[in-house]
């Protein structure tokens, strides 16, 4: 390997923390194809190109917006494949877009329920508790 080359390849812990991703993650990543297994250096050690480091960044931005592994490997795919439409991620992204906001609803009806339950708890010392009691029902 050239020097040149060795400036540009860095070592899965300098690869965590310039993407903030966990070392294990990374790991989990190239085990289910991911991200392409990298190169070693002779001692053995995974050593990442640029390349990868924006794989990884596009993945934990993916995944900090909710998306599942199976839609990011998708995203992927359309783009190793240069086979994608912008309407096409588009859409992709709107529906995403409809399950957050089904589970915003969902995550809403929960905490009026909680609400209401505790409302209805007179938070003694007592091992009567209504929010208990409620839960039984």
């Amino acid at each position: 390997m050239s020097k040149a080359s060795q400036k540009t390849l860095i070592t899965i812990g300098k690869l965590s923390e310039k993407t903030g991703v966990n070392i294990e993650t990374i790991r989990y990543y190239e085990k289910i194809r991911l991200i392409p297994k990298p190169a070693r250096s002779e001692g053995g050690n995974r050593l990442y190109n640029v390349e990868q480091l924006k794989r990884l960044a596009f993945i934990k931005r993916c995944r900090e917006l909710g998306f599942p592994l199976d839609t990011i490997r998708g995203f992927l795919k359309l783009v190793d494949e240069k086979n994608f439409t912008c309407a096409e991620i588009a859409d992709i992204s709107q529906h995403h877009l409809e399950d957050i906001r089904a589970k915003i609803r969902d995550l809403k009806k929960i905490e009026s329920h909680m609400k209401d339950m505790l409302s209805q708890c007179n938070k003694n010392n007592m091992p009567d508790c209504a929010f208990i009691d409620i839960l039984f029902t």
